[in-house]
């Protein structure tokens, strides 16, 4: 069942959710629903008038067990964090142009979509040199530039995929190249991981579709399966390890022809495909521009030309 409409659900792309899991848009219980409208309603008396439309509500309810207390509180603090960050003029105005540099170090990237039609994340943690790295760029523009990409997921990359598919796509198929990674890594390289993996969790809610991690080291299947006990089985299902000979599964996933050729696909995009952003967000019939690139005040004339047309269509006489 899917949740009422509010004026906050202006989304021009599809809402239901490909499969009918519990608490995902299109597939959600009475009770749910009216969990969604009560979050909604204490947030709006705080004060909040942004990402109150109810894919984003249902996120953080679904991160928090639809304990509507618990996700009311990850709400403000992820709002709070938005501010002191400065997330909503980050997006708009952050240029990482030191990046090709950069991915010589650590690449990271979005690159075309799996079978599902998610878009697909590429990290190669083995090659990370936060030395070699912090020459050429900080700490804090590399967590600006994850930010900046997370919030470019959300806009423009799942809404084209969305399209695209013809199903909503609420999270990736990540890939982690663990090759070259050894048990015990450098405490820096985790102390940036981690503070990543914060800002993932906590302000970026309910993103992970499926996580593949490649080329694991000996000894790391074990470590994982102490890990496991601290997951969610919910998070554990989602994430499959896999040693050097990963690619029967990963193309199980992946199409060959969106996989890059050292991963085992065909993909050779032109100047690389670490930097070519490629996927539906750059194909005309799918992508539109985001939103948070279109001034407020312009959001508001269209919002008002809406009214007007919906008023003057009523005012029409029937036939």
């Amino acid at each position: 069942m899917a949740a009422p409409q509010c004026k906050y659900d202006d989304h021009d792309f599809p809402t239901t959710a490909p499969e009918a899991q519990p608490g995902h848009p299109g597939h959600t219980t009475p009770e749910q629903d009216a969990k969604v409208e009560q979050l909604r309603a204490e947030l709006e008396q705080l004060g909040y008038t942004e990402r109150l439309d109810t894919l984003t509500l249902l996120r953080f309810l679904r991160a928090r067990k639809f304990d509507v207390a618990a996700s009311k509180t990850m709400f403000v603090d992820c709002e709070k964090w938005r501010k002191d960050f400065g997330t909503d003029e980050l997006v708009r105005t952050f240029d990482y142009t030191e990046k090709p540099q950069v991915f010589q170090y650590y690449p990271q990237y979005y690159h075309k979509t799996d079978k599902d039609g998610r878009p697909v994340y590429i990290e190669k943690l083995g090659k990370i040199d936060l030395t070699a790295m912090y020459k050429i760029t900080t700490a804090e523009r590399m967590l600006q530039n994850l930010v900046t990409e997370y919030e470019k997921l959300a806009d423009p990359r799942l809404p084209a995929c969305s399209r695209k598919a013809g199903k909503l796509m609420e999270t990736c198929c990540t890939i982690m190249d663990l090759k070259g990674v050894g048990i015990t890594s450098v405490p820096s390289v985790y102390g940036y991981l981690k503070q990543a993996s914060a800002i993932s969790q906590n302000y970026y809610p309910e993103r992970l579709g499926k996580l593949y991690l490649i080329n694991a080291p000996w000894g790391f299947s074990s470590v994982f399966s102490v890990v496991k006990g601290f997951l969610d089985p919910v998070t554990v299902n989602k994430i499959h390890v896999l040693g050097s000979n990963y690619k029967k599964e990963l193309l199980a996933q992946v199409p060959v022809e969106n996989l890059p050729v050292e991963f085992g696909g065909t993909c050779q995009c032109s100047g690389g495909c670490e930097l070519s952003d490629m996927g539906p967000w750059q194909e005309d019939e799918w992508s539109t521009t985001p939103k948070w690139a279109v001034p407020k005040e312009e959001q508001k004339s269209e919002e008002a030309v809406e009214k007007e047309v919906e008023a003057a269509e009523a005012a029409q006489p029937t036939a």
